[in-house]
């Protein structure tokens, strides 16, 4: 039923824009989005990642998997309370003070959470996953993958450049911790130590010995961007945690390969003097070492307003098609790139402009990584939840930011020297400059000379309009003489 709907939005969408189609597809549209809404947590899912794709979803459906959420009626706490039993045996209720059984925190189709206080006095959140989940979502996926593997055989060429069943994939990956609380845990407990020296956010603590179907963690102060009042927050607590959210994420994308892939307003938790607190950690993206280290340049190339470039890193970090419009897509990125430059998140989707480079490769027959998708979802996420808070935030400027402790770190962590040198060289190609500039930044390195190299007028009139990214220059600088001083040794 929803791929009859969505085939049929696709096919009316390229025809008439009258008001009455408009109307027309915008009821088709939440009739889908209702039945996956219905469906439960990994249609749900699906349909969030599908509303980060422009490149073949009609843009009703855009629209309407946008304010997908997975909240549901409260069970009683009669329901759950097998679970706890079940769990931590007949001493269960000799761990808490109290539990609020009558007014959940929070319910969704996976499980329910309560505030608590345990036998010491520590405030707390109880999540307990409703009974039969599992089996639930396990016959979902199978649904899924058989639908996906059903696609591939019967339209090849759609696949060939979207392969849904490498998207379904990474999704089925990253929602691991949903279904295992104690996956979940260690997910907290690894976010902890990479958010350990931020000011403005941190992750709740695991407080008990986390089972399959009840996870205790330390109770988040305030509540969440989506209710909160953001002008109960100062100016430095509103930036400072934007900032940290943005680090966090730019970090888990292109440094720790791990990062939280569903960040959205309810997900993060804010009050006057505390830090944000970033909850819900059973969903969790990872990306391979050369998707991200592609990623680092596609951004460089956005930074230093390089579209030629930007196309040129998309596709070697896809897969071109045999029909492939390479030069259509240079001539697409070079128009698209302006616009994301110097943007701030008032003026600026970024999320959206991530996925509109997917929407213009797959028209020109590129398949871009499945991974992008979950990022594409991650990012629009955050880009919500920091809109409300300091919309003000420039992106770029963030990233530039962090772009000294990113490069620095892709150029040491690999064991080889020559992998090191390798990935030192891609970004100093990828940034504003040249070749020749690159071996002119080895050649003085060789003869201890740290003099900026000279190039042509051109050239050095990109260097000049670089501005707030001069730090990439130090940077890759600093990481061609850590490679040399290796040589030297």
């Amino acid at each position: 039923m929803l791929g009859r709907l969505l085939k049929e939005e696709a096919r009316r969408s390229r025809h008439g824009s009258g008001a009455e189609h408009q109307e027309e597809g915008r009821q088709r549209a939440r009739a889908v989005r209702e039945a996956l809404q219905s469906l439960g947590p990994f249609y749900i899912k699906a349909g969030q990642m599908l509303s980060t794709r422009p490149d073949f979803v009609p843009p009703a459906m855009i629209e309407e998997f946008g304010l997908l959420h997975d909240q549901v009626t409260p069970v009683p706490f009669r329901v759950l309370e097998p679970v706890l039993a079940e769990e931590f045996g007949a001493r269960w209720p000799r761990l808490f003070r109290e539990i609020d059984i009558d007014t959940p925190l929070g319910a969704a189709s996976l499980a329910q959470v309560y505030r608590a206080v345990l036998a010491d006095g520590t405030p707390a959140a109880v999540k307990i996953q409703r009974p039969g989940v599992e089996l639930v979502m396990a016959q979902d996926m199978a649904v899924l993958r058989r639908t996906a593997g059903l696609v591939r055989r019967i339209a090849p060429r759609f696949t060939a450049v979207i392969d849904l069943p490498a998207m379904l994939g990474v999704l089925f990956d990253a929602m691991e911790g949903e279904s295992d609380f104690r996956k979940e845990a260690a997910h907290m407990r690894t976010a902890i130590a990479l958010t350990e020296d931020f000011k403005h956010l941190t992750v709740p603590l695991v407080l008990l010995d986390p089972t399959r179907r009840v996870l205790v963690q330390s109770l988040a102060p305030g509540t969440s961007i989506h209710t909160a009042d953001p002008g109960d927050l100062t100016a430095d607590e509103r930036t400072g945690i934007g900032r940290d959210l943005m680090t966090l994420m730019f970090r888990g994308f292109f440094l720790d390969r791990y990062f939280h892939a569903d960040p959205h307003p309810g997900n993060i938790f804010v009050a006057p003097g505390h830090p944000a607190h970033l909850i819900d950690w059973g969903m969790v993206g990872r990306v391979e070492s050369n998707v991200s280290r592609s990623l680092v340049l596609a951004l460089l190339n956005v930074a230093a307003n390089d579209g030629t470039g930007l196309a040129k890193t998309w596709t070697e970090m896809g897969h071109p098609t045999p029909w492939a419009d390479l030069a259509g897509f240079r001539t697409d990125m070079a128009a698209l790139v302006p616009k994301a430059t110097s943007a701030s998140l008032e003026e600026l989707n970024f999320g959206v402009t991530l996925t509109a480079v997917l929407t213009h490769a797959t028209r020109r027959g590129i398949q871009s990584s499945p991974v992008i998708a979950l990022l594409g979802k991650a990012f629009a996420n955050l880009e919500g939840s920091i809109r409300r808070l300091c919309p003000e935030l420039s992106i770029t400027e963030i990233f530039g930011e962090n772009l000294r402790t990113i490069m620095f770190g892709l150029a040491q962590e690999t064991l080889s020297e020559q992998q090191a040198a390798r990935t030192a060289l891609e970004l100093m190609i990828a940034a504003p400059g040249s070749l020749q500039q690159g071996r002119e930044i080895l050649r003085n390195l060789a003869d201890h000379r740290f003099t900026q190299p000279h190039g042509n007028r051109d050239s050095l009139r990109r260097q000049q309009t670089i501005g707030p990214h001069a730090p990439v220059g130090a940077a890759l600088v600093l990481a061609a003489a850590i490679i040399w001083n290796r040589r030297g040794k």
